[in-house]
């Protein structure tokens, strides 16, 4: 095997296909990366280790086509600070010779043949837009379990039904659900997947910023328990999470009594001040009146903050409780100048959602619930 790549082209897709490998893979050759060079002008780099492969392709410069397999990490080090010149890799015994200008460094080939087949490429079941896939992952996976007690809950479930698309994720003190629409090669698409968030979540911060991302939900993939992702020569797998997803929209209030609106961000800044003080596992108490929340932490002898913003109220005033980092997840993934807060009771769940106008009506695509915490 025999290529020229540019350093920058091969630094980049290193550090893609490498960004999922274990550091403790269970088998050595779980670490390495295998790069196939075409003579038709293209060199392909992969990486798997049973749950997460990546495959991105690159144009280069192949006198002679071939396929190795090396470190992985080793390899992106060492791509990353090569000097800006094209870099040459040719196969020379049982090493791999990667030569940048005066740079020369010799890799040893992993054996190729002990290396797991990566699953089979699925045509995908329709696009989603790219800044919109990566801001409603974002949106979901806040509120993943990220604890292992219940595996389940560790995952986003993403359910298709038509052209609309369902994410849901909660660990039991919050929830998070975004709806949104795709371009399906079917109109009558149907799908129920159970993806493991953190890698979701990887995916949409790689993908995204692609026009487009394709989602793979096809027979081969649901027949492996795999979901594909692809945008433009950049492809990913994940095996999916096994079970049943508990019922949890029940969780949203079939009724509102009051309802606040306020400034997203000033709300943020205040929160963020007024918890320096809340000691850990300790909430913040929120009351809402008339024209304004009174934010307040800490009781007694302990350390005290407390701070106002604007609100409109409609409905009676309410005091309620929450845990300062759920509460300030939410707000920071809600993109919506302000956050409409819906109630029924101090100790029942509360729904935050986003606002254009103070006065305006809220967009109801993106729901988060928090459980209020108990106060003395």
């Amino acid at each position: 095997m025999k290529f020229r790549v540019e350093r920058d082209v091969l630094s980049e897709a290193v550090a893609w296909v490498v960004r999922g490998l274990s550091n403790r893979p269970p088998v050595p050759v779980l670490a390495g990366v295998l790069l196939t060079a075409d003579e038709e002008g293209t060199l392909t780099l992969s990486a798997y280790d049973y749950e997460v492969s990546a495959t991105v392709t690159v144009e280069a410069e192949v006198t002679e086509g071939g396929q190795v397999l090396v470190l992985g990490r080793l390899l992106a080090d060492i791509a990353r600070n090569l000097p800006d010149r094209p870099v040459d890799v040719a196969t020379e015994g049982a090493k791999v010779q990667l030569t940048c200008g005066s740079s020369r460094f010799a890799l040893i080939q992993m054996p190729v043949s002990d290396y797991p087949q990566l699953p089979a490429q699925v045509e995908p079941d329709g696009t989603i837009e790219g800044d919109v896939f990566t801001q409603a992952v974002h949106q979901v996976s806040i509120a993943a379990d990220r604890g292992d007690t219940l595996p389940i809950l560790t995952g986003v479930r993403v359910e298709i039904d038509g052209e609309k698309v369902t994410m849901l994720a909660t660990d039991r003190y919050r929830l998070a659900m975004r709806e949104l629409t795709w371009n399906p090669r079917s109109s009558d698409a149907s799908h129920v997947t159970l993806i493991p968030a953190r890698t979701l979540s990887e995916t949409a911060k790689s993908l995204g910023a692609s026009a487009s991302v394709g989602v793979a939900f096809g027979d081969a993939a649901r027949g492996d328990g795999l979901v594909g992702f692809e945008a433009g020569r950049r492809r990913s797998t994940t095996r999916l999470l096994d079970g049943e997803y508990p019922k949890v929209t029940s969780i949203f209030p079939t009724s509102v009594d009051s309802v606040a609106v306020v400034d997203t961000q000033a709300l943020v800044e205040a929160v963020r001040r007024v918890a320096l003080v809340a000691e850990r596992n300790t909430p913040v108490r929120l009351r809402f009146s008339e024209d304004q929340v009174a934010i307040e932490a800490g009781t007694g002898d302990d350390a005290q903050g407390s701070e106002a913003v604007e609100a409109t109220l409609t409905g009676p005033e309410i005091e309620i409780a929450f845990n300062p980092q759920f509460l300030l997840d939410g707000l920071g993934v809600l993109n919506a100048p302000f956050a409409r807060l819906s109630f029924t009771q101090p100790s029942r769940p509360a729904v935050l959602s986003g606002q254009a106008e103070v006065d305006g009506e809220s967009d109801e695509s993106y729901r988060y619930v928090l459980m209020p915490v108990r106060t003395s």
